[in-house]
């Protein structure tokens, strides 16, 4: 009956003798019967069900009995609150004289009531536990994208960027290549294992390749082999004794950011890279770069050895304009000969409206040259001083716009390289301007080419040292190498 029970009465009953728990029974039965008329009857409530069993606990002490009288009630509030009102009535148990008060009315269904409230609170934590916040889910839908991100390429596990990006990393296993993933870094493809797979080294061929390794004994070997049967032009490694899928953010970005040139990597017979001691004016140029921007650049991957410039610069960061040394020696004495060469310098300096007038002394141009952060190879000293004080009969020297007329302007699709002066180094056709580069005996000063900007020769370009790059047209750049400038035909 409790189960079913609507209300439960606690009565505290004390009689004047000593009593059992019949008497106490008999005597709520006996003095209650007709009390309460035929429809509140005890008996009749019992046997419909509506009210429960009578449990009573008595004790004696000292020629007295006292205890508890407790009934289950299935009636509504005001029949229970009646009920219980009738049982202080009882004066009498068995001989003994007895004093019965109702000590409250418990509502069994507020116990319940508690209990579900309760219970809802703990559903409710168990509830807020498990749900996600929105930017909990934006990261956890970004994270599963770069995780799910993962292909293959010649069933070799690789990002999604491999099969047409300009430009590679080489790992060595998966777990590498998801970390790189998680990174946002797309491009890069494992070996898995010591045994560098065919795949991997005909893709090197045409690809800008960076090998970035385990700082361990494995990665070494593997950079070694690496080098025999393809084309690796970056080396960037873990640091030493840890693995590239362990590192954090900043320690990949760091590896990547300070990755060198091959060429200044030499691995000894037990396959450990090493530094060479001189590297190359080249590289030299590159590191002075990227330490020059390492506080704002970032990570290239690309395979240029400088990171690429930070968001908001634009193509064109450099000095405004190439410097002319054309009279870097020019005589203190002014003469007729020298007034007329002047004449011719400045002339052609009004023809090209984005080169610098020249300056007769030295010292100004080194100043410019210094000023604008730009290595411009300098005449030899008889050339120079011969050009000055040439003749003002003889034709003066081709500018930057000529060339860009003739080889640009005129569609001839060809590529042109020149030196500081702006004298023809090297022509060729546009398709060969990145071999035309990589191979010219001296470095050319600027490139004209009559063709869009590819990833190739601008990598080709920063690696030996080229100042400036007029293209007909800029293509897409995964990065793109702070030294060099790119001006468009259009704006020379």
């Amino acid at each position: 009956m409790y189960d079913s029970a609507k209300y439960l009465i606690h009565a505290d009953i004390r009689t004047s003798g000593v009593v059992e728990r019949s008497d106490v029974v008999g005597a709520v039965f006996g003095q209650t019967e007709g009390l309460l008329g035929d429809e509140l009857d005890l008996r009749d409530l019992q046997e419909s069900g509506k009210l429960g069993r009578i449990d009573v606990e008595v004790d004696s002490e000292r020629g007295s009995s006292f205890g508890e009288v407790t009934i289950a009630s299935g009636l509504d509030r005001v029949e229970t609150a009646i009920l219980a009102a009738a049982l202080e009535s009882i004066e009498r148990v068995g001989p003994s004289t007895a004093d019965v008060e109702i000590r409250n009315i418990e509502d069994v269904r507020s116990a319940k009531r508690r209990r579900v409230v309760e219970r809802a609170k703990d559903l409710l934590a168990e509830f807020d536990a498990t749900t996600m916040s929105s930017e909990d889910l934006v990261d956890e839908v970004r994270r599963s994208a770069r995780v799910e991100d993962i292909t293959e390429f010649a069933g070799l596990p690789a990002g999604p960027r491999v099969a047409d990006s300009d430009a590679i990393i080489v790992v060595e296993g998966r777990a590498d290549v998801l970390q790189l993933l998680k990174y946002g870094i797309k491009n890069a493809i494992a070996v898995e294992g010591t045994n560098v797979p065919d795949a991997v080294a005909e893709l090197t061929e045409d690809r800008t390749v960076t090998a970035f390794l385990d700082g361990d004994r494995g990665g070494d070997l593997i950079l070694k082999e690496l080098s025999q049967v393809g084309d690796v032009d970056y080396a960037a490694l873990a640091p030493t004794g840890r693995s590239v899928e362990d590192l954090p953010r900043g320690a990949v970005m760091d590896a990547l950011r300070d990755k060198v040139p091959f060429e200044t990597v030499s691995t000894d017979d037990d396959g450990a890279p090493a530094a060479d001691a001189a590297p190359t004016t080249d590289s030299a140029e590159a590191d002075d770069g990227a330490e020059t921007d390492d506080a704002h650049g970032l990570a290239a991957t690309d395979g240029s050895s400088q990171p690429s410039p930070p968001d908001g610069d634009t193509a064109t960061a450099g000095p405004e304009s190439p410097v002319e040394p054309a009279e870097a020696d020019a005589p203190e004495a002014p003469t007729e000969s020298g007034t007329a060469a002047g004449a011719s310098v400045e002339s052609a300096a009004t023809d090209d409206s984005d080169t610098e007038s020249a300056t007769p002394a030295t010292a100004d141009a080194s100043e410019r040259a210094a000023g604008a952060e730009t290595t411009v190879p300098t005449e030899p000293p008889g050339d120079t001083d011969s050009s000055a004080t040439d003749s003002s009969g003889e034709s003066r020297p081709d500018t930057l716009a000529s060339h860009v007329e003739a080889v640009v302007g005129e569609e001839s699709g060809r590529v042109r390289l020149l030196d500081a002066a702006y004298g023809t180094v090297a022509e060729g056709e546009a398709d060969e301007a990145f071999d035309l580069v990589e191979s010219a005996e001296t470095v050319p000063a600027s490139v004209v080419l009559d063709d869009d900007l590819s990833q190739r020769v601008l990598d080709v370009a920063a690696q030996r040292g080229v100042d400036l790059v007029v293209p007909r047209g800029e293509g897409e750049y995964v990065k793109q190498p702070v030294n060099v400038r790119i001006v468009t035909a259009d704006e020379v």
